[in-house]
């Protein structure tokens, strides 16, 4: 299953950071989100990006779990060549994660 089945998520930009909040659809599956969805994880499946570091912080209250990335858009929008790979590109690309509760 992808994550995307499980959840929906919130993004945004600023310079060379970008952050992407995860949101389970139903708050009984929140405990499962925040075991399988590790800042190790989001490292892995955006490797390509290879950002400087990632945050993880937890907000049950929300049932979310949000990454902070650094490094990982060239730049920032005004100076990366890239066509669109901020903000929302980025949350799609999470969301297309292979997960399991192996």
């Amino acid at each position: 299953m992808q994550l995307r089945d499980l959840a929906h998520a919130r993004t945004g930009d600023k310079g060379d950071t970008s952050q992407i909040c995860v949101f389970v659809r139903d708050a009984a599956q929140f405990a499962r989100l925040e075991r399988l969805l590790s800042a190790e994880r989001v490292a892995a499946h955006l490797a390509t990006l290879r950002p400087q570091r990632i945050e993880r912080f937890v907000l049950p209250n929300l049932g979310a779990v949000n990454f902070v990335l650094h490094g990982v858009l060239s730049g920032g929008v005004t100076r990366s060549l890239a066509l669109d790979a901020h903000g929302k590109t980025l949350g799609a690309q999470l969301l297309d994660m292979e997960i399991d509760d192996a």
